[in-house]
């Protein structure tokens, strides 16, 4: 019995020596797919939404006071520049004109008379034919008969340009909306509503928002010269549908301050709409080009990686094949990429495959990913 139990034993320290010989001996060396990052040039823009307005926006006022008798022109149409819009009754303001330039007529006569008058006086006054006084009162009436003519001509002017005002016309090419009176109407040039309103529609302005926080980080970017100047670029512009408008756009205006209520600041670009596809009040988005990095470092998505805290790390394959975790600062995703700040640099060997049994110090055998570029 005893020689049994010793047998046994023996047995089987002699199969755990044989397990601890051959199985624990050495490791196996992991394969992973890396790829290795290089410098290269990349825009960076930003998707801001906003909305589409009218680059001109004409309210058409009467600037006289008269009955509507006629409207020239089709709601919600195309109307030019200088086309006329409404005729108001002009009977009154025509006989003004009739009036003052019988005025004019009148005052000239006077003029001629005086005019007359002042030169037989002068050449009297110097043959001492005349007193002083006869000839001093002939020149005051030529220059008063002189001022009676510029009153009058300025009296017609006036009545001229207030007669012009019963044809309003279209002070900008655009469409123009529903008019807000009919034929026959009473409209008069202090009122507060307007007869229409015209609307430029190309170009076509886009006024959009951004935070001051980037703004503030762009510039400071811009300054220390990491990124160059792209606000020139062409803008490109995205329909409520989600596909490219065929027209780019151009930055125009950069608001001076920030909204204190909501910390944003306005931008807005000019877009050619010649077909009116963008109408007013339409949600727009535009893909602004803010500036050029020209030696950045582009990391693969799948291959950074973030701990509970949203802290990035990469796995990076160091020349003697082992593995160490870089820290990394992302800055935004560009396509399939992560534009890294910090942590990485050109060269690297980041994994992109095989990261589930890493961990730093062990030895792999790497082997460049194959990308779509390739």
């Amino acid at each position: 019995m005893l020689c049994s139990t010793f047998l046994i034993f023996w047995t089987l320290s002699g199969c755990q020596q044989d397990r601890t010989s051959t199985g624990h001996a050495k490791e196996e060396t992991l394969s992973v797919n890396v790829v290795t990052l290089k410098e290269q040039p990349v825009t960076l823009t930003r998707e801001l939404a906003g909305r589409a307005i009218a680059s001109v926006v004409a309210e058409i006022r009467p600037q006289a006071d008269g009955i509507v008798q006629q409207l020239s022109f089709d709601e919600g149409g195309l109307v030019q520049q200088g086309q006329t819009l409404y005729q108001l009754d002009d009977a009154l303001y025509r006989a003004d004109v009739a009036s003052n330039q019988a005025s004019l007529n009148r005052s000239l006569a006077t003029l001629e008379a005086a005019r007359l008058n002042a030169q037989r006086s002068t050449a009297l006054f110097q043959h001492n034919a005349v007193s002083r006084q006869d000839h001093e009162t002939a020149q005051s009436a030529l220059k008063e008969a002189q001022a009676d003519v510029q009153l009058a001509r300025a009296a017609l002017e006036r009545s001229r340009i207030m007669l012009g005002y019963t044809r309003i016309v279209a002070p900008v090419t655009g469409k123009i909306g529903k008019s807000s009176v009919t034929q026959g109407a009473l409209v008069n040039a202090n009122q507060s509503a307007a007869l229409a309103r015209i609307q430029q529609l190309d170009p076509i302005h886009i006024d959009l928002n951004q935070s001051s926080s980037e703004l503030l980080q762009l510039r400071k970017a811009l300054l220390q010269g990491s990124l160059s100047d792209t606000r020139a670029i062409p803008v490109t512009v995205m329909l409520e549908d989600g596909t490219t408008y065929p027209h780019t756009g151009q930055l125009i205006f950069s608001e001076s301050s920030v909204d204190p209520e909501t910390g944003r600041y306005a931008l807005r670009i000019a877009v050619p709409n010649p077909d009116h596809m963008l109408l007013p009040g339409s949600y727009i988005r535009a893909v602004i080009s803010y500036g050029e990095r020209q030696q950045a470092i582009l990391a693969p998505q799948q291959g950074i990686l973030r701990d509970a805290k949203g802290t990035a790390s990469a796995q990076v394959v160091k020349p003697d094949g082992t593995i160490e975790q870089r820290t990394v600062l992302t800055n935004r995703t560009i396509g399939d990429q992560w534009l890294i700040d910090e942590g990485l640099k050109a060269g690297d060997r980041v994994v992109v495959e095989g990261l589930q049994k890493l961990r730093p110090g062990v030895v792999v055998h790497a082997a460049e990913a194959t990308t779509a570029n390739d």
